[in-house]
């Protein structure tokens, strides 16, 4: 089992470094929540590239209750799936769809902090907030979702993440705030709240920033925490620029080829 769990590994992180997809991961690595990070452990263990960020994933309070999981799960976010603002992003027939998200800056210094996570403590940590899209999908040939463990096991199922302009932060409040994402090419229009993320999306980043503090994660330089969809996961339903906004913090776009 350990060899052939090193195998599937080994092929789904070479295609998550090549852009590729392999055939479908066997139901064990996928199961479930625990078995399923274990697996995706295992994969980024085999990726020399550096980190640039966390997110957090199934943070959709109906989701969560469809699925029966009690909380989201976080992945790392790579270097080089982070884009500056109109970037392009060419998708395949196995990507999921496009998220509208909050991110934070969170400075370097929070992985000498000691005392627990709580309400209030972490916000000194953090430098600037922004918006930004996720577009999130598979590495594997296989489509629909069925448990976490089918997001978890790949790599998170983040493609890529394209970051809108930062702002300084001023202990900007997040809640309720009107969202939405558009493709006029197409006419594709869907609008949301800031308040369907877990919460709100500062809830969410105290989940990612308690979690990666109980893991006892390092990092070397400044991160960012992307805190999870409030659009749902939007399907891409054709090509074109895609911009994402939200109230008070300002939008971002990306061109889906």
């Amino acid at each position: 089992m350990n060899k052939e769990l090193d195998k599937l590994a080994t092929k789904l992180a070479k295609a998550f470094l090549q852009n590729k997809v392999i055939a479908p991961l066997p139901r064990h690595c996928t199961k479930n929540l625990i078995s399923a990070t274990k697996f995706r452990k295992l994969c980024e263990s085999k990726v020399k590239k550096p980190i640039q960020g966390f997110k957090a994933a199934g943070t959709g309070i109906p989701l969560l209750k469809k699925l029966k999981e009690k909380e989201p799960f976080y992945a790392p976010v790579y270097k080089h799936n982070v884009l500056k603002n109109n970037k392009s992003v060419k998708v395949n027939k196995y990507v999921l769809g496009i998220e509208v998200e909050v991110c934070y800056l969170i400075k370097k210094s929070f992985f000498d902090f000691k005392k627990r996570v709580n309400k209030n403590n972490f916000k000194k940590f953090i430098s600037h907030i922004a918006p930004c899209i996720e577009v999130v999908g598979y590495r594997q040939r296989k489509k629909g979702l069925k448990g976490f463990g089918d997001l978890c096991s790949d790599f998170g199922c983040n493609v890529k993440f394209i970051l809108g302009a930062k702002k300084k932060f001023k202990n900007n409040n997040v809640k309720n705030l009107k969202t939405s994402i558009s493709n006029s090419k197409i006419n594709q229009h869907v609008k949301g709240n800031t308040n369907t993320v877990y919460i709100n999306p500062m809830n969410s980043l105290r989940f990612v920033l308690s979690k990666i503090q109980k893991d006892k994660v390092k990092h070397s330089d400044n991160f960012y925490v992307f805190t999870g969809s409030s659009v749902g996961v939007v399907p891409i339903l054709g090509k074109g620029i895609y911009k994402a906004k939200i109230d008070k913090l300002g939008s971002v776009a990306a061109k889906i080829i």
